[in-house]
């Protein structure tokens, strides 16, 4: 097997030409025989301006270079996209897999024994993953971490939780011009990631719960020198991973590595995108994720880690708790923990290596969870027969069960411009839902399914309402939401046939979404008018292949097979 230097030569028709040629351009950047002879690990760099939670990426990768060549390997760091949730028009999402195949293609086109994948902002992590897992050489995955928690009189602040709180009380009247601008540089004080259970802390916390990264490497804040200690290790070990030729992700994501991480998502109240990413990961190397198995998952594992938003901590404070490996001894009866890792070992040896700190209440004993059953439900019903998704752990217990109008809004823009308009009929009981914002409808299957509060019912005092839909929305959001309704609108789901008036029933103990109407006035109606489909370039792409949420709204084309060979 060819490696270093020496692997995917470029075809100029002389193997020995090609080599040369190589060895020649690189050398003008001032490398020896001795180096270039060396084991190469490459090393995603996501650096951007428009992304400040990757802050710390030039240090993160100089860590992880120095850790490389203590290891005697040769380190090269290089560009792929880098994606921030809120600097992604019109959503990071629609972005992801473009991400993946760059990562995946760049792999690929460079010479490297083992790759190095740094990243952390929600898209950026599953992204890397996908594109590695595809591109079939050993990976290790190296978050850049969650930033340190702001304060605001005397408070403590989370973005973004308590950027939609707080924004709530702004839209509400109760915060100021003035206040809430002197709130917006207080709530993100530091580079890295959402410092709550987000996408982006759900994401580290699965990765590691599947052995693709280092313990403890989910919850050290970003800015802390530990998350340094944990670069240099990872370049370490991506050196140990490519002198033994391995692993490499398709070895490591697994049905008992998936079925783990869906237990640790349970448990940690995590985001609802999540699921969607741990389903195209699985696709990559040819697995379907098991909704149902998800959801039988939740209702026998509590949530035991008490965050933000489902309970009351952040991320630095879970790193001080124990981390990922405590959680892991927690719940170790529904864990496979003789699934492999990254370091060679099994994620027993994660477990069996946890601190326990005396006192700490973030991550709860099995006896005591914060909540009973998981965070997730999976919801089926004639709105839904491809299922939907509510996270019910940070959602308004009196609404769980729930009966009321529709207040439709055909598109992301009809919401936008009519929610807060004071002629809006509309009252807390009734059931608002956005149509057209799937995977294709918007495009992109936008966070926009955190519908706001109407103006006129927020100022009134009404801080929760039932609201769905076939959009995501963020993980650092809280409510009553139901989410990722498949088939989406767009694609003739019977969510498009909902009309204003009618009566929608939710009942999530029961796992049901339904629409009150009798078959007959549905096969009457003609669902709602898509958008046009676009004509040229990613757009099109995007358009014609992306995926339903059940399978991660990956690219058709980009789902693997379960018995192919890695490349």
């Amino acid at each position: 097997m060819a490696s270093g230097l020496r692997k995917g030569l470029t075809s100029y028709g002389d193997a020995g030409f090609s080599l040369f040629l190589r060895k020649a351009f690189i050398k003008a950047a001032g490398y020896s025989d001795d180096a270039l002879d060396r084991p190469i690990i490459g090393i995603t760099d996501t650096a951007s301006d428009f992304n400040p939670c990757h802050g710390n990426a030039p240090q993160l990768i100089e860590a992880v270079r120095r850790g490389v060549m203590l290891a005697g390997g040769l380190p090269m760091n290089f560009p792929t996209i880098s994606i921030h949730e809120s600097f992604a028009h019109p959503t990071s999402m629609y972005l992801r897999n473009l991400m993946a195949m760059d990562t995946e293609e760049m792999v690929r086109a460079q010479p490297m024994d083992a790759v190095v994948l740094l990243g952390g902002c929600d898209k950026t992590l599953p992204a890397q993953i996908m594109g590695a897992a595809s591109a079939g050489i050993p990976a290790i995955v190296l978050p850049v971490g969650p930033m340190v928690v702001g304060h605001h009189r005397g408070e403590v602040l989370g973005a973004c939780t308590d950027c939609r709180r707080m924004w709530g009380q702004h839209r509400a009247g109760k915060i100021d011009e003035a206040e809430i601008e002197i709130i917006s540089g207080r709530l993100a004080p530091s580079v890295g990631t959402c410092m709550v259970m987000g996408t982006a802390s759900t994401m580290a916390c699965m990765i590691e719960a599947m052995g693709l990264s280092l313990p403890m490497s989910a919850a050290i804040p970003a800015p802390h020198a530990e998350r340094l200690r944990c670069g240099e290790a990872s370049g370490k070990a991506a050196v140990a991973m490519a002198t033994r030729h391995g692993p490499a992700p398709r070895s490591l994501i697994t049905a008992a590595s998936l079925r783990n991480a869906m237990v640790v998502l349970q448990a940690i109240g995590g985001s609802t995108n999540g699921l969607v990413h741990l389903a195209a990961i699985a696709g990559r190397v040819g697995i379907k994720l098991d909704l149902a198995a998800f959801d039988q998952i939740g209702r026998e594992v509590p949530v035991l880690v008490d965050l933000k938003p489902s309970g009351d901590h952040y991320m630095e404070h879970l790193h001080h708790a124990g981390g990922v490996p405590r959680l892991l001894q927690e719940l170790a009866p529904f864990l496979d923990l003789d699934a492999p890792t990254v370091i060679g070992g099994t994620l027993r040896d994660y477990a069996d290596a946890a601190e326990d700190v005396p006192g700490q209440t973030v991550i709860r004993s099995r006896n005591a969870p914060l909540k009973s059953t998981g965070g997730m439900a999976v919801l089926h019903g004639n709105l839904a027969p491809g299922g939907a998704v509510i996270k019910h752990a940070a959602a308004t217990a009196g609404l769980l069960q729930h009966t009321g109008r529709a207040v439709v809004f055909d598109s992301v823009e009809d919401m936008t411009n009519r929610i807060d308009d004071p002629e809006l009929d509309v009252a807390a009981e009734d059931v608002l839902v956005l149509l057209n914002a799937g995977p294709k409808g918007a495009p992109g299957m936008p966070e926009a399914g955190y519908l706001p509060i109407p103006r006129k019912l927020a100022q009134a005092g009404v801080k929760d309402m039932v609201r769905i839909s076939d959009a995501r929305m963020s993980g650092t959001a809280f409510g009553t939401i139901v989410l990722h309704i498949t088939p989406e609108s767009a694609v003739g789901g019977p969510l498009g046939l909902v009309r204003t008036g009618d009566m929608i029933k939710l009942d999530v103990e029961g796992r049901r979404i339904d629409l009150l109407v009798d078959a007959a006035e549905l096969a009457l109606r003609t669902p709602i008018e898509a958008r046009k489909a676009p004509k040229r370039g990613y757009a099109k792409l995007f358009h014609d292949t992306v995926t339903q949420a059940d399978q991660g709204c990956d690219f058709d084309f980009l789902i693997g097979e379960a018995e192919e060979e890695e490349a």
